[in-house]
């Protein structure tokens, strides 16, 4: 499965690239972006060649949400078993180890959908800069930030922190 998202995601940015580069630019090619994304680099381009970038969205598209069905099956599938294990604090261990991934893999799958199909009539350079960072930044800090606090010996310390904080002030 690694290999196959791997080889998938290899191919897809491939295609983008090999478009991308074909594209006359006649609007300059500075962009008030955190990254050089595919609908920021779209807007400068002076050619109907953009179809075909939209095309390969499409289709880009329709693998997400292949993707996006295969994970809901798959959580689905562990729910399922997680509920079929008989003690209680089974099933909440199994469920705190799941969880955190879905809050985080929700919290991804939310910002980029928001940032890539919002209206064009409500995009400004600081609110894409703003879902960039969101999308691409916070959901990676999060991830290990919600492992670590498993650890009781951890979140014992951050409530000691937080508390001696609050207590000062």
């Amino acid at each position: 499965m690694a290999a196959a998202a791997w080889a998938s995601a290899f191919l897809y940015s491939l295609l983008h690239t090999a478009n991308t580069f074909s594209l006359p630019l006649c609007h300059g090619n500075v962009l008030g972006q955190f990254f050089c994304e595919i609908p920021q680099i779209l807007k400068l381009s002076c050619s109907h060649s953009n179809i075909r970038e939209l095309g390969l969205l499409a289709v880009s598209a329709c693998l997400a949400l292949g993707c996006l069905v295969f994970i809901v099956f798959s959580y689905v599938q562990i729910f399922r078993a997680v509920l079929r294990i008989p003690s209680e604090q089974g099933q909440h261990k199994a469920f705190s180890t799941c969880l955190p991934h879905l809050a985080v893999l929700s919290l991804f799958i939310t910002t980029g959908s928001f940032a890539f199909l919002k209206p064009p009539s409500i995009s400004s350079p600081s609110l894409d800069l703003a879902l960039s960072f969101l999308y691409s930044v916070v959901p990676p800090a999060l991830n290990p930030l919600i492992y670590t606090l498993r650890n009781k010996e951890l979140k014992a310390a951050v409530w000691r922190l937080m508390t001696g904080w609050f207590q000062e002030h």
